[in-house]
């Protein structure tokens, strides 16, 4: 596989350092209010139920595998951690898809020299169809696989190793949420843009894995949306839109001062 998933991971980095700028920042407020409010409600219902939520996961081990719930347990209490997550994530991310949309659209156009103005709810409600869409379109990408995971999960034996494929699975998902925006904005189809991913796939996955990492931790999750958002906008402007049309020397000068 081609890429560098440090060169990925670095995108988050840039687009946390990002977060401060004085011309995107009213741009990110709406989906960071958005992400906090939901993270709140979904870390109050994992630990109501995580407890018994696993313990239902183990009772489908035979008899005979019963020596193994003290080295199942963890495991699968990760890969109940990683399932709230990801169905957390997709929730949040629907809701804010248009918020996202048009930061992503801000972003670029701060990278690229370009004055960032509010253009008002117009602008933002004339991006909610295609946003919903494209949300929907992962929503299909996302189902069959999750199932199969799910299935996995649940074969004796087999099922050690699918925290594992859980979290390759969720860096993969990660990348491709928040790759979206740019591209969408740049009117690259959902197809194209799993195989632009794809070409340098680790680099993608170093970027999602990242991201997957940082909403396991606390308060800085709660930055996690909007900095993913700006970082992939990052990454789209230096490793994608820049091969098509070079960037002029301003938005270099831009770009620098987040590395």
């Amino acid at each position: 596989m081609r890429g560098n998933p440090f060169t990925g991971a670095g995108y988050l980095v840039k687009g946390l350092k990002m977060l401060p700028d004085p011309e995107i920042r009213p741009f990110v407020l709406v989906p960071l209010t958005i992400n906090v409010v939901l993270f709140i409600a979904a870390l109050w219902l994992l630990f109501s139920h995580m407890g018994s939520w696993i313990d239902y996961l183990l009772s489908f081990l035979p008899g005979w595998a019963g020596f193994l719930h003290w080295l199942l347990w963890p495991l699968f209490a990760l890969m109940v951690l990683l399932l709230a997550y990801y169905s957390f994530s997709i929730f949040a991310n629907l809701i804010a898809a248009p918020f996202n949309g048009f930061l992503s659209e801000k972003v670029e156009k701060r990278l690229r020299g370009e004055l960032v103005v509010d253009e008002g709810w117009q602008a933002l409600l004339a991006i909610i169809p295609r946003s919903i869409q494209r949300e929907l379109a992962k929503l299909v990408y996302y189902l069959p696989r999750v199932l199969l995971l799910l299935i996995v999960s649940f074969i004796p034996v087999i099922n050690i190793i699918s925290p594992l494929l859980w979290l390759w699975f969720g860096a993969w998902m990660m990348a491709i949420q928040y790759c979206d925006y740019p591209m969408d904005n740049n009117n690259v189809s959902f197809r194209q843009m799993k195989v632009m991913l794809k070409q340098e796939r680790l680099t993608a996955i170093g970027f999602g894995g990242l991201v997957q990492a940082g909403m396991l931790v606390p308060l800085l999750n709660l930055l996690i949306m909007p900095a993913a958002v700006v970082g992939a906008t990052i990454y789209w402007v230096e490793a994608h839109a820049s091969r098509e049309r070079p960037l002029s020397a301003g938005p270099e000068a831009q770009l620098e001062r987040f590395n």
